[in-house]
């Protein structure tokens, strides 16, 4: 197991330095110079160069990488070319925004998937069981941010029980507004997540269901709820862990609508801002963070399967 973590480890570093190779060749493709940002249409070339010398943009490309290579192993990510803060500082400080928003959701998702999804398994030949699926069905197929709107409109604008949008000044210091402006996004995401997690969870369930070693442990005595908890469910997390590291690994890219949609000053309106006014410093920051998240996700979830399921370390063995 010890071979095996420092196995994914290395890979999870090589990855990273893959990814952060490659943004950094995608935003100097990009036509234009980064010094714009700083300067105003009717700049002189004057004024141009001071801007470029300030930036780094007139150094060759490969000094350019060295210099972003080496501020990435000493975690420095730089400073913004248009509010002249550390990018590090304003990361951290919109992450707490966008990490309980990502992880709330995620694990009320969760809780409403697993035994929905179970039920709808065990429960296939029944008219609900039906329902159910249909329901995951059409879950996925709805877009976020037109569920996010409804629930605007519903929660918001008609009953007036939630907040519409935004965030508290004094952040999670006002605890009351701080979890009431949460509400309705981590609904939203929960929701659409719920429905792809579900048909996961019963179609995992059904193959368990119909498994020769569940059928020997009935044979030999079992009840079926005893059967099911004993070796059903330990089988059927084994697949579904892949898949919740996908999940949470996209509810960490799909902050950036739902944000959006309900004015959250978290990672993804920071990304489009950054997009906005060309800030490469914030973009390369908010995306390299957000790829180490996805990074950390896939790592985490392979060795949880590892732990549930003793087939894999035989396997390594």
């Amino acid at each position: 197991m010890l071979k095996y973590l420092i196995r994914r480890l290395v890979i999870l570093l090589l990855s990273l330095f893959v990814a952060s190779v490659v943004l950094f060749i995608l935003l100097r493709l990009l036509p234009g110079d980064p010094a714009n940002a700083l300067l105003g249409v009717g700049a002189t070339p004057e004024q141009i160069a001071a801007a470029q010398a300030q930036i780094g943009s007139d150094q060759p490309l490969g000094m350019q990488f060295l210099t972003y290579l080496g501020d990435l192993i000493h975690f420095d990510l730089g400073t913004s070319f248009v509010s002249r803060s550390s990018v590090l500082d304003e990361i951290t400080r919109r992450l707490s925004v966008t990490l309980p928003l990502a992880l709330s959701a995620f694990f009320l998702a969760l809780l409403i998937a697993v035994p929905l999804g179970v039920f709808a398994a065990v429960k296939a030949n029944r008219w609900y069981g039906l329902v159910l699926s249909i329901i995951s069905q059409i879950g996925i197929a709805v877009p976020v941010f037109w569920l996010g709107i409804l629930m605007v409109y519903a929660f918001a604008l008609n009953l007036r029980w939630l907040p519409s949008g935004g965030f508290p000044l004094r952040g999670y210091a006002d605890p009351g507004r701080a979890i009431e402006s949460m509400v309705l996004p981590v609904l939203t995401i929960a929701l659409i997540m719920s429905a792809s997690l579900m048909r996961y969870v019963r179609a995992t369930t059904l193959k368990v269901l119909g498994s020769d070693f569940l059928r020997t442990a009935r044979a030999l005595g079992e009840s079926f709820p005893e059967a099911f908890i004993r070796h059903g469910l330990r089988n059927a997390a084994v697949p579904v862990v892949s898949v919740l590291g996908i999940e949470l690994s996209t509810t960490f890219l799909g902050a950036v609508v739902v944000e959006q949609v309900f004015s959250l000053p978290g990672m993804g309106s920071m990304l489009l801002l950054g997009i906005q006014q060309r800030d490469y410093p914030n973009i390369q920051g908010v995306l390299i963070v957000s790829t180490l998240l996805v990074l950390l996700t896939g790592f985490l979830a392979d060795i949880l399967q590892r732990l549930l399921d003793p087939r894999l370390r035989q396997e390594a063995r």
